[in-house]
């Protein structure tokens, strides 16, 4: 894999973040995608080159001092699409490598509850009857062989990866499920099934739930390859969400222009670790994608969405600790006046997945509702809406659209929107 430009623009400002604790969402050797196997990510020393002088921080803290003299209304925006960032080998649709792979199939906070809807969902049918269809499956076909070892009749495993297929059939052939798991390599999109599937399991969902194709795929299979598509238990999850709420960021306010042009990246969005204190949220999580795949057809999977989010006093003051703990690992004497500046701006909207799998099991990657920090193989995603982060306080308002495209092609990446202002009280 090569990195990014954008992130090559980063490394020589991220000697700091070696400081950080090694749940911290940067990966200097690798791009912060998905793809990263976050539960053992760790950020290689650089030599300090750059950290902002007394005179800065005091200055940013005089910022802060004085936001009576800010104008009332401070613009952002910032748009993408689903592959920006994530160095994908294949330019149109989001894939992963073997590492990735491995950090989902360890990640605690998602296997084990898939493991626990497809057995639910076995159980509630005569044994051996069920055809099951594995969207997506993954060099391990990992839910092909949970569905397989449970009871089910039959299991078409798809998986658009040559290599990852390749290495599936081998998988499938020493666990001994070879007459029970039938693996198809290509796209669902094209591939016609020998019978109809009475559920299908397709986690392929993104950092935004819609982002590695999810609305697509299922749009097909809905038409062609379910038995009962418009009924919930026919989906495995049967609806993925993303959550979003402004967030402080403290790269951004540590290296302040003409240090670093943020503009720079272009529209890529930075991606962090779910538990990456570097991150904090300055407002109560607000629902701003909702795909039924049951429903998928009278729905569609393009949104668009205004939201007011309010900023929390309290959640600024508690955010201010944390960002203290986070500064002083790299540059104790401006500490406190890092964390102050910090936690009163935003750098832009946070964004995160949440997956219902059925009436009874989901999948947070960040603690629901509050979106506090927990351990998750998904990241959380920030694009950043200022060349410099925006001043704020308790009781500002961050008025924004969302304007997700989602397209029916799978190999059309879907693109993402997010506009509007900070206005001041």
């Amino acid at each position: 894999m090569m990195m990014s430009t954008s992130r090559a623009l980063l490394i020589s400002f991220l000697a700091y973040a070696s400081i950080y604790s090694c749940s911290h969402g940067f990966s200097l050797e690798k791009p912060t995608s998905r793809r990263a196997a976050l539960e053992t990510l760790t950020i290689t020393p650089f030599v300090t080159t750059f950290l902002p002088s007394p005179q800065d921080v005091a200055h940013a803290a005089d910022d802060i001092d004085s936001s009576s003299s800010l104008p009332k209304t401070t613009p952002i925006s910032a748009q993408w699409n689903a592959i920006d960032g994530l160095n994908s080998e294949d330019k149109k649709i989001v894939s992963f490598d073997k590492s990735a792979y491995q950090a989902m199939m360890r990640d605690q906070s998602r296997t084990p509850l898939f493991e626990q809807a497809i057995v639910n969902r076995l159980k509630a049918a005569e044994p051996d009857s069920q055809i099951v269809l594995d969207l997506g499956t993954g060099p391990f076909a990992l839910f092909a062989v949970i569905a397989a070892k449970n009871g089910a009749k039959h299991v078409y495993a798809i998986e658009a990866s040559k290599e990852a297929a390749a290495t599936a059939r081998e998988t499938i052939e020493k666990l001994g499920y070879g007459d029970k798991i039938t693996i198809l390599e290509g796209f669902s999109t094209d591939i016609t099934l020998p019978e109809k599937a009475d559920f299908a399991v397709a986690e392929i969902v993104g950092s935004v739930a819609s982002e590695e194709g999810a609305y697509a795929t299922i749009y097909d299979a809905h038409k062609r390859l379910l038995k009962s598509p418009n009924e919930a238990s026919s989906w495995i999850p049967s609806r993925i969400q993303t959550y979003a709420a402004p967030a402080s960021y403290t790269l951004q306010n540590l290296f302040l222009p003409p240090a670093f042009d943020w503009t720079k990246l272009q529209g890529e969005p930075v991606r962090f670790n779910c538990r990456d204190e570097g991150l904090q949220l300055v407002s109560n999580p607000v629902l701003i994608e909702d795909i039924s795949f049951a429903d998928i057809i009278t729905k569609g999977g393009s949104q668009q969405k205004q939201v007011t989010f309010t900023v929390d006093g309290e959640r600024v003051e508690k955010n201010k600790a944390a960002f203290l703990e986070e500064f002083k690992r790299g540059n104790p004497r401006e500490a406190e006046g890092l964390s102050v500046t910090t936690a009163n701006s935003i750098s832009g909207i946070a964004l995160w997945p949440r997956l219902l799998l059925d009436d009874n099991v989901e999948v947070n990657s960040r603690h629901f509702p509050d979106g506090g920090h927990q351990k998750s193989h998904w990241q959380t995603v920030l694009p950043i809406m200022s060349e410099i982060p925006v001043p704020v306080k308790g009781g500002d308002e961050v008025s924004v659209t969302f304007d997700f495209t989602v397209p029916t092609e799978v190999t059309t990446p879907s693109s993402y929107k997010i506009s509007g202002s900070v206005v001041r009280s």
